[in-house]
């Protein structure tokens, strides 16, 4: 088996997890347009690293909005958290520690380095009412909501 052909096996490797990922068990067939296999050209350099996207859970309550993301690892002095016109963006950095004195990998599955994740939220919120907590590896983001009128009736003259 030649080199291609090696390379070949690994994409349709690839590819058919991607299927199995995104397929929703419904009759409808992927097409090479939903399957993402990290091989497009995304903007991003060789030199230039990807930053690690953040997971969030989003939801309301009676009175407020709130974002929580893990985060654990992280220091709250390496974390950064801002609003405006209702873009919520969290980043940061995800420090290793010192492993400079490694002389072999035998695995590396962990994201070490800078993250970020903005988010537009769903609904209107009080920007300058904000509580942020870092607890237990846990960030959470708490806003009131912005209270909507409920619909007038106008009287027709």
């Amino acid at each position: 088996m030649g080199r291609g052909q090696k390379q070949n096996d690994d994409l349709l490797m690839e590819e058919e997890l991607a299927a199995a990922f995104l397929s929703d068990d419904s009759a409808t067939p992927i097409d090479d347009a939903q399957i993402d296999t990290g091989l497009q050209d995304d903007g991003w350099t060789e030199d230039e690293p990807l930053p690690g996207q953040l997971a969030v859970d989003l939801y309301e309550t009676a009175n407020r909005l709130v974002v929580k993301t893990r985060t654990a690892g992280v220091n709250k002095s390496d974390l950064d958290v801002s609003i405006s016109d209702g873009i919520l963006t969290i980043s940061g950095t995800l420090s290793s520690g010192d492993d400079s004195d490694a002389t072999q990998w035998h695995m590396q599955e962990c994201y070490w380095g800078e993250f970020s994740r903005t988010l537009p939220l769903p609904v209107a919120v009080k920007e300058d009412e904000v509580e942020a907590v870092l607890k237990d590896g846990v960030l959470t983001i708490s806003f009131m909501k912005v209270q909507q009128k409920k619909a007038q009736k106008i009287e027709i003259l």
